[in-house]
């Protein structure tokens, strides 16, 4: 990917993974991702803000070599994640009078990963500023968006904010500009499922503060650039907020067809009460495509056969990774089958300590279910839409 311009003197030097599927051997990347970069030339200093995976580097050193940078003063590093920190070392080497700018919980994380020497660091704490000459950046503190060195950089004459990942989305586009709006906003709910949704307490603070700044535009450092930026915000106040929609997640896996029959049951006696569903079979589920269904869903059902005395492997890690991202669900329930006994239900709702919810009564039938224990699932039906109805969802 060859430089791109973004106002005068103010470049996109980063580079697009069409070809990438998954992040840390965990996210899938259904649209591939990008590294984005941007490099600052002022009427005294020159600055890079982050760099790109070390995978693709050699992208990043042409595009500044193609730019005619002899002399690169400064290095930004908003976040210490090795995808926008891992290029420092040979952008450090190819230009040896830069400094890394950065807080000093960054600049110790920087120093733990990368081994860059001490004395390489500008260190700059909340609200302070740099002079680029005719330009002014001034560094705001944000941490846990998503490790706890983060921060924003705010380019001050030109109301440009590059907010490192906050806001960003895994996406391989073409586009510099969000162009298509609604794939874009799609792309960043999964991204903020995956990856951000654990920390949302805190970022209403952190939209105040780019409130108060007005950016004309927001630059992050994965997907397209906001030069509309007021629909991410409103997205992501709606998505960080403690609102629920009129939504319960079915999340089930069967091994003789006996749990997905009772699924089924539920799912349509929840649709006949106004429930909206979202249901995912957890055998080959794509666990972004369920944490996007867990970022509004008032209730999420888990549905588990017993495997031994315990739930199926499946739904234990669907269990787990919804404990880690924390949605804002407020009600769960356990349903199952078994055929001679076990402790499924304290097992997985073991692994939802970090949920805030209310238990409803589990259904677990022993064999294939019979008449009554389907009137069992209908009158779980009947408690899940009387909840969204007493949440005024329904």
């Amino acid at each position: 990917m060859n430089p791109r311009r973004i106002r005068d003197n103010i470049w996109a030097v980063g580079t697009i993974d069409w070809d990438r599927r998954l992040f840390d051997d965990l996210i899938p990347l259904p649209e591939g991702t990008s590294y984005n970069s941007y490099l600052l030339k002022g009427s005294e200093k020159t600055a890079l803000i982050d760099g790109v995976d070390p995978a693709v580097e050699q992208v990043l050193l042409d595009n500044l070599r193609s730019l005619g940078v002899e002399k690169l003063d400064y290095i930004i590093s908003n976040h210490a994640e090795q995808d926008h920190s891992g290029a420092i070392p040979a952008v450090l080497e190819a230009w040896p009078e830069s400094m890394v700018v950065t807080n000093p919980r960054c600049a110790g994380m920087l120093t733990d990963h990368l081994h860059l020497p001490e004395e390489r660091f500008i260190l700059k704490d909340d609200g302070e500023t740099l002079s680029l000459g005719d330009w002014t950046l001034q560094f705001f503190l944000a941490p846990f968006v998503h490790w706890p060195e983060t921060q924003f950089t705010w380019l001050t004459e030109e109301k440009i904010l590059f907010t490192g990942d906050f806001l960003g989305s895994h996406q391989a586009t073409s586009d510099l500009f969000v162009r298509d709006e609604a794939g874009t906003l799609f792309g960043a709910k999964r991204y903020y499922a995956e990856i951000m949704m654990p920390y949302r307490k805190k970022f209403p603070k952190y939209l105040d503060r780019i409130d108060g700044l007005a950016p004309e535009i927001i630059a992050t450092t994965h997907g397209p650039i906001y030069d509309r930026p007021a629909s991410i915000l409103e997205a992501y106040r709606e998505w960080s907020s403690d609102e629920v929609k009129n939504e319960a997640v079915v999340a089930y896996v069967s091994m003789h067809d006996t749990t997905a029959k009772m699924a089924g049951h539920l799912i349509n006696a929840l649709i006949d009460r106004g429930v909206r569903v979202k249901v995912h079979n957890l055998t080959g589920v794509d666990v972004g495509e369920l944490a996007i269904d867990l970022v509004d869903a008032a209730t999420v059902v888990w549905a588990s056969p017993i495997v031994g005395v315990g739930p199926h492997p499946n739904a234990a890690y669907a269990a787990f990774l919804a404990n880690v991202l924390k949605p804002k669900v407020k009600y769960t329930a356990v349903i199952g089958s078994y055929g001679w006994g076990g402790k499924m239900v304290e097992q997985l709702l073991g692994l939802l300590k970090n949920l805030k919810v209310e238990v409803l009564d589990p259904v677990m039938v022993k064999g294939f279910p019979r008449e009554e224990d389907f009137a069992s699932l209908d009158g779980l039906a009947d408690t899940i839409a009387g909840k969204h109805r007493a949440e005024g969802l329904l």
